[in-house]
């Protein structure tokens, strides 16, 4: 019989740990049947005691180093960095993958940057590894309220009411969600009947009424003027509304000038002219009017084309937009407007620019901005060599200009295809196609661009809706330009605006950064539904 000092003659000092026994000995003895039952229980429970504590010590470095990525995360959120929040909460989960706390975290900075599929996913994944976590409902319900899915967003705050069944708040999301949800029913209802009429048919402008009192500006004949636009944009700076009456001549007008249009508009600069090409405004009206102050005035020898998204998140949505359909049947020849994707029930419905209508005008006159919308063009082409739209590229390769003038675009937009892409779609660095971080639509690679400007003898594409800190960003060897107008983006970006000037001569882009202004004490998101302001918490 061996014994124990033996044996450890035999184990090399390399495998004594700290005086305990190492593994391989554990296992060296654990098949030595000549070794004494209690020195081999003893040898078992030594090592697997060791191989706990160790494990242990490791996930509690782990769940520290994890606890103060989120730490650092936290202040970049609170300091509205959300790039560095996403940044350090995707550092924490690749640290510790199982705490759901850093996905929820990491999907309320995905939302504040309007990124609704990763918010989503995130929500979605926080749910998978703890059921009962509440907030990864509230999440995955304000993800998807913001993609217009709102009996899936219905469910996440039923489960909610049915958890806490005393909860005000969770009670009074769940009522709002289910109004939406009915008053979407009732609206596919209504518009499935053929004979739904125009908002137009059952207005009577001739016989409404201008009041005494009103001393705003008045259209000359029904017609918009210089003089009018003037008068116009300087009431609205003094936070005054135009007569209704106004206010519906410009949209029936609008209406009827943007349906003669093709979905694709075409344009030829001679060498000697220049177009400034703005991106989203999104309700700012005061930075607006500062991009005009630096450029100058719309006008025939000023053309300028903004690039949809001129509504929802910012307060003074109403004046953005009647002051470019103003424009628009002034100088319908260079003055341009293309529609974004919150030109959009849905997104109106949640960021504002419907509360907007409603508490400075009517729920009727809503309806009649909605039909409006419908008619904005989708894409613009110039020269022949630059495509402008607002979202982007295609989630399938082989699209023509030809396709896009084929667009029926008097409807709501649905959820894939060519006119989805082009309001949703947003480039990425890497080549091909992936999933949109948007939940809509697709992110297309530097390859995708190339052929696509190929294959339709393009030189470069220019689109808007994204944020970026200098105002545009150029990307896809040049071949891809984003340029968005809105600075200091709802009150908490930071970030600058630009506008773009191309001249005819060379169409080489060249770019205006501009800050933000003051304006005046009405918070972003002041009309947005109440579900969305209470998601972003």
């Amino acid at each position: 019989m061996h014994t124990i000092n033996t044996y450890l003659l035999c184990i090399p000092r390399f495998m004594l740990i700290d005086g305990s026994i190492h593994v391989a000995f554990y296992r060296l003895y654990e098949n030595k049947e000549s070794l004494c039952d209690s020195f081999a229980t003893a040898v078992r429970s030594q090592w697997r005691n060791r191989a706990v504590h160790g494990s242990v010590e490791k996930m509690a470095e782990e769940d520290k180093s994890a606890e103060l990525l989120k730490e650092k995360a936290n202040n970049y959120f609170k300091d509205k960095d959300y790039e560095n929040a996403i940044k350090y909460y995707s550092e924490a989960v690749e640290v510790n993958p199982t705490n759901a706390v850093y996905y929820s975290n990491r999907s309320l900075a995905y939302l504040r940057t309007e990124c609704y599929g990763y918010a989503l996913a995130d929500a979605t994944k926080a749910l998978e590894i703890d059921k009962n976590y509440i907030k990864g409902y509230y999440r995955r319900a304000t993800s998807n309220m913001a993609l217009g899915k709102f009996k899936a967003a219905l469910k996440d705050y039923e489960t909610v009411v049915k958890v806490r069944p005393n909860d005000k708040d969770a009670k009074m999301k769940y009522q709002e969600c289910n109004k939406i949800v009915k008053q979407k029913a009732f609206e596919r209802a209504i518009a499935s009947d053929e004979t739904k009429k125009s908002v137009v048919d059952s207005l009577d402008i001739e016989n409404m009424t201008i009041e005494d009192e009103y001393t705003g500006p008045k259209l000359e004949d029904g017609k918009v003027t210089a003089k009018f636009m003037n008068d116009m944009v300087d009431w609205f700076k003094d936070q005054k509304k135009i007569h209704r009456k106004c206010a519906y001549q410009i949209l029936i007008s609008a209406k009827d000038l943007l349906s003669k249009l093709p979905s694709l508009v075409e344009i030829t600069l001679k060498e000697t002219e220049k177009i400034t090409i703005c991106g989203d405004t999104h309700g700012q009206f005061y930075d607006l009017l500062h991009i005009f102050d630096l450029n100058g005035l719309p006008s025939p020898a000023n053309p300028y084309l903004f690039n949809g998204d001129f509504v929802d998140r910012g307060s003074f949505s109403l004046e953005v937009i009647l002051t470019l359909f103003g424009y628009k049947l002034l100088y319908p020849d260079c003055f341009f407007l293309l529609r974004g994707n919150h030109e959009t029930d849905n997104m109106n419905q949640m960021y504002g620019f419907e509360g907007e209508i409603k508490a400075k005008y009517t729920a009727q006159m809503f309806q009649l901005f909605s039909e409006v919308f419908q008619w904005l063009p989708l894409a613009q082409c110039i020269n022949g060599k630059v495509l402008v739209m607002h979202g982007g590229l295609f989630s399938e390769d082989g699209v023509t200009l030809d396709d896009l003038r084929k667009i029926e675009r008097n409807r709501q937009p649905p959820d894939s295809g060519p006119m989805c892409d082009l309001l949703w779609s947003d480039p990425q660095p890497q080549n091909g196609r992936s999933v949109s971080k948007r939940g809509v639509s697709c992110q297309f690679g530097p390859d995708v661009t190339e052929r696509f400007l190929t294959e339709n003898k393009l030189d470069f594409i220019i689109r808007s809706h994204e944020v970026k800190p200098e105002g545009y960003e150029v990307t896809h060897n040049g071949k891809c330009i984003t340029v968005f107008s809105a600075p200091n983006y709802c009150d908490q970006m930071g970030n600058k605006g630009a506008y773009i000037h191309l001249r005819g001569s060379d169409l080489k882009p060249e770019f205006h950064q501009f800050t933000a202004v003051a304006h005046p004490n009405v918070k972003p998101m002041a009309y947005a539904n109440s579900l969305m302001q209470m998601g972003m918490m």
